[in-house]
């Protein structure tokens, strides 16, 4: 069994779908409206601990209602709230997903209490961390805070995951530090100091970040699947065809699947494979927590879409 620490967030999550995205000054009439438990560090938590892996999460929520909804959900996943932490006069993470028929998304967040994360949390924190194969991280965690939690793991000989999400530049000192890194293709180009949008192909920029000191980089490219830059040359490991129905949690489920199958002693190859399919089955359902799979699951799922 995986032993998985996430340095994690927790944002509630309020998901309207529309028709199109509106223009400034505008109302759109949306549906299909659902509020729920997210976060990247929230979403990748219990996706690993529904793959089966043993998770502790180190997280910051507000005194607000939504910490009960917080709480409640770690406590019916097994995730431990040891290094949960209340904030008080603090609202908890908000975020507000604006979701479009094709299932794209735009998303944006109010990250309250998890600014309050920092690295006196991690260096408290930092027995856990010693027992863990594996620490999984986002750019939702403080510049702090996460840079401690790279420093401990490194020195425990932790397995280190970084997601940059949302993305930012990191220095490159501290990506050295990083075992895997899992961009998107956005994501990747913000790393490298480019645009969002940069024409720069997705083989050149795995190329270019893994030269940056980080052991793999593995770009995750949506319904293409993703593509890892090897040492000689870069693998593309496909994704099965599925019809999108929400996107938002189709990442967060594709790291902790890796992480889940790397803790297993898959190969890297194997892990992404299997996070492939992870992801894409996430996509086919609205909201996030409702759409990570079982380990059972997931199986299934795998066997009935043959790539």
């Amino acid at each position: 069994m995986a032993d998985i620490f996430v340095l994690g967030s927790f944002v509630v999550g309020m998901t309207i779908r529309i028709p199109r995205p509106p223009v400034a000054g505008e109302s759109l009439i949306g549906d299909s409206f659902d509020i729920g438990a997210g976060g990247k560090g929230t979403n990748q938590a219990v996706a690993a601990a529904r793959l089966g892996a043993a998770v502790n999460l180190l997280a910051c929520v507000g005194d607000d209602l939504f910490a009960s909804i917080a709480l409640a959900l770690y406590q019916q996943e097994g995730i431990s709230t040891q290094h949960i932490h209340q904030i008080p006069n603090a609202n908890s993470g908000i975020g507000f997903v604006n979701l479009f028929p094709s299932g794209e998304n735009w998303i944006t967040v109010d990250l309250g209490a998890n600014r309050h994360l920092n690295a006196a949390h991690v260096r408290a924190a930092e027995p856990q961390i010693a027992r863990s194969t594996t620490l999984m991280t986002t750019c939702e965690a403080p510049p702090d805070a996460l840079d401690e939690a790279l420093r401990l793991g490194r020195r425990h000989g932790a397995r280190i995951l970084l997601n940059p999400a949302p993305a930012r530049r990191i220095p490159r000192d501290v990506l050295a530090q990083v075992d895997i890194l899992t961009p998107n293709e956005s994501e990747a180009r913000i790393l490298l100091g480019l645009a969002p949008d940069d024409p720069t192909p997705t083989r050149e920029l795995a190329h270019r970040l893994a030269a940056l000191g980080v052991q793999q980089v593995i770009i995750t490219r949506g319904k293409a699947g993703a593509l890892i830059a090897a040492p000689n040359a870069p693998v593309a490991v496909p994704s099965p065809v599925i019809t999108a129905a929400d996107v938002t949690g189709a990442g967060d489920s594709f790291n902790a699947a890796l992480a889940v199958g790397l803790g297993a002693g898959l190969t890297l190859t194997q892990a992404v494979q299997r996070a492939c399919y992870a992801g894409a089955y996430t996509a086919q359902r609205l909201g996030v927590i409702d759409g990570l799979p079982t380990a059972d699951e997931l199986d299934r799922f795998i066997q009935s879409h043959p790539l």
